[in-house]
C-alpha cells in the first residue's frame, strides 16, 4: 500500500519518468549493482576503501569510507552503516567505535569528499544550495539526496559481499542529515534489520530549520515536488524494519511536532526517546543507539518498550515491559508557548506500579508533556509527547 501511494504521489506530480520505481530510485537495480571495492590504507581497525557511486550528469562518481572490522575473530559478524549529518565526512573513529563493540561498519563520506578533500569524481556537494536547488525529471538523479542514498543502499551491498560480514545482521544508523538520510533508506533497503535516525527526520515543510530559509521561497509547484521526492515522509512508511528515534526535546533542526508525525508514520516496531535538550552534533555515543542495534543484530537486552501516553483527569500512563529493570519514571513537561526550540523543560517524578507508569500533570497550560523511564543501565526511552491546551 504504502509503495502504490508513492507511486501516485509520482504520477500526481508528472514525474512518470520514474513511475516503475520507488521515487526515483531503482531500488532493485542499486542492489543488485557489484560496488568492486579499491582498498586503501590500513590503521588500527579501520581500512580506507573507495567504491563506486551512481552516475552525475552522465558521468561515473566514486565513495570514499572508512571500513571497520573487529580486531579478533573471522565471523560472520553483525555490521552497521553509518551515515554522516551536515558538515561532517566519514568518520574513521565511528568506525573504530563499532569495530571495537564486535561490529563491522562502513562510515561513508557523502558530499563528494575523501580523506584530503574534493574527490575529482566525487559526488554532489552537501552544502544547503545544493541540497535544496529545483529539479525536474531530466535532473531528479543529480541531486545530492538520490546520491545520499543511493550511496548508502550501495555501501550495503559492499558490506554484504564481504565474507566476514552476516548479511542478515545489517543495520544503519544517522546523524542530523544522516538521520533523515536514514529514514528515507530504511523506507527504500528492505534487507535492513536495524534502523536508528538519530535528530534527522522528514516533514521539512511543515516545521524545520529549513523551512523559512529554504522551503518556503520555492514556488508552490517546486516545494511540492522536492517534498514528494526527497522528504522523508514519503518514505517512512514503507519501514519494515524495527527502528529507534533518537532526538531532543529543544533541538534546533529537527523539531519534536515534525519527529512525532514520523514517528507515527512507521508501520514497524518503533521506539522513541526524546531526552531534555540532548546536545546536537556528531555524536555516536549514545548508549541507547548501541544498545538497540544490539538488541536486534546479537540478541542483546532490549530497551524498554512503553505504550501510548494517556490522560485520565490530572494523571498521565502509559504501559511499560518489561516490569523489571527500571530504575525511575519521570514526566518531563514544558509550558508549549513559542517556538519548540525554545520550550523550557522541566522534570517530576513518577511512580510505576503493576506494569504502568504514571505522573501527576501539573497546572501550568498550555503544556506539552511526555513520560519517561530510565533503565539500570542509564538508558532513556519515551512516549510520544501531548499536548494540553489552556482550557485542558
Amino acid at each position: 500500500m504504502a509503495i502504490r501511494a508513492v507511486l501516485f504521489v509520482w504520477l500526481a506530480c508528472g514525474l512518470s519518468a520514474f513511475a516503475d520505481t520507488t521515487g526515483p530510485w531503482d531500488i532493485a537495480q542499486l542492489q543488485k549493482k557489484d560496488v568492486r571495492p579499491v582498498w586503501g590504507d590500513t590503521s588500527g581497525l579501520v581500512r580506507e576503501v573507495k567504491y563506486s557511486g551512481e552516475p552525475l550528469a552522465g558521468k561515473t562518481t566514486t565513495v570514499f569510507a572508512y571500513y571497520g572490522k573487529p580486531a579478533t575473530g573471522n565471523g560472520p559478524f553483525p555490521a552497521v552503516l553509518l551515515v554522516h549529518g551536515g558538515g561532517g565526512k566519514a568518520f574513521s573513529a565511528w568506525a573504530e567505535h563499532w569495530a571495537k563493540r564486535g561490529y563491522c561498519a562502513l562510515a561513508m563520506d557523502l558530499g563528494g569528499n575523501g580523506p584530503l578533500g574534493r574527490l575529482p569524481d566525487g559526488g554532489p556537494d552537501q552544502s544547503d544550495d545544493t541540497k535544496f536547488r529545483d529539479f525536474n525529471d531530466a535532473t531528479a538523479r543529480d541531486m545530492w539526496t538520490y546520491h545520499a542514498v543511493a550511496d548508502v543502499v550501495l555501501g550495503h551491498n559492499l558490506l554484504r559481499s564481504l565474507p566476514e560480514v552476516d548479511k542478515n545482521r545489517i543495520g544503519v544508523t544517522g546523524i542530523s542529515w544522516g538521520g533523515y538520510l536514514t529514514c528515507i533508506v530504511a523506507g527504500l533497503d528492505h534487507r535492513l534489520k536495524a534502523a536508528v535516525p538519530v535528530y534527522g527526520c522528514g516533514f521539512l515543510q511543515d516545521n524545520s530549520v529549513w523551512k523559512e530559509s529554504r522551503l518556503d521561497r520555492k514556488t508552490s509547484e517546486a516545494r511540492s515536488r522536492w517534498v514528494n521526492t526527497y522528504d522523508p515522509s514519503t518514505y517512512l512508511p514503507g519501514v519494515k524494519c524495527p527502528i529507534l528515534f533518537l532526538n531532543g526535546t529543544n533541538d534546533f533542526a529537527y523539531p519534536m511536532d515534525s519527529y512525532q508525525k514520523c514517528f507515527d508514520l512507521v508501520p514497524s516496531a518503533k521506539t522513541l526517546s526524546v531526552r531534555v535538550r540532548l546536545p546536537h552534533g556528531h555524536i555516536w555515543t549514545f548508549g541507547e543507539v548501541d544498545a538497540f542495534i544490539d538488541s536486534q543484530l546479537r540478541g542483546g537486552e532490549a530497551l524498554p518498550v512503553l505504550g501510548d501516553i494517556v490522560r485520565k483527569e490530572q494523571m498521565v500512563s502509559a504501559s511499560v515491559s518489561p516490569n523489571s529493570g527500571i530504575k525511575s519514571v519521570q514526566l518531563h513537561y514544558a509550558v508549549a508557548t513559542g517556538p519548540w526550540q525554545k520550550h523550557e523543560w522541566k522534570t517530576i517524578p513518577g511512580i510505576i506500579k503493576e506494569g504502568t507508569i504514571s505522573a501527576k500533570i501539573p497546572p501550568e497550560r498550555p503544556m506539552v508533556c511526555e513520560l519517561s523511564v530510565i533503565d539500570n543501565r542509564g538508558l532513556e526511552v519515551t512516549t510520544r509527547h501531548m499536548v494540553l491546551a489552556g482550557s485542558d
